[in-house]
């Protein structure tokens, strides 16, 4: 799967279930969950991107890559989160959750959709 498609899956999966529990969500927590919706949307994304980057090249490329990206993704993550909690005040727990689960989907979406990419000589 191409980044791009990738990327429209993800934006496609945000959409359609904030589109859902929308009208079931508090006004004050609306913020809060866009902002962890789009969070995770983000990280999938660029996590991705480095998965894909890294594929075929050296052992020591690869680790680098995606053991560099997840810290960095880490970091951006934390500090975003703290933005938001701290100087904007979204509600912490609405924001938390909602970065929580849709990290986790994202997580599935990304384990499933690289478990199925061709390896070794077919993949070139």
């Amino acid at each position: 799967m191409t980044l791009a498609r990738y990327t429209a899956v993800v934006l496609g999966a945000v959409g359609a279930s904030l589109c859902a529990f929308w009208p079931f969500l508090p006004a004050e927590s609306r913020l809060a969950v866009l902002s962890g919706a789009l969070l995770a949307a983000a990280n999938t994304v660029c996590a991705y991107f480095l998965a894909l980057w890294s594929a075929g090249r050296s052992n020591n490329t690869f680790f680098t890559a995606v053991l560099g990206g997840m810290l960095g993704r880490m970091t951006v993550l934390l500090g975003a989160v703290l933005v938001g909690v701290l100087v904007v005040g979204l509600p912490k727990l609405a924001l938390t959750f909602s970065l929580l689960a849709y990290f986790v989907a994202f997580l599935v979406l990304e384990l499933a959709v690289i478990s199925r990419r061709p390896t070794g000589a077919s993949a070139q």
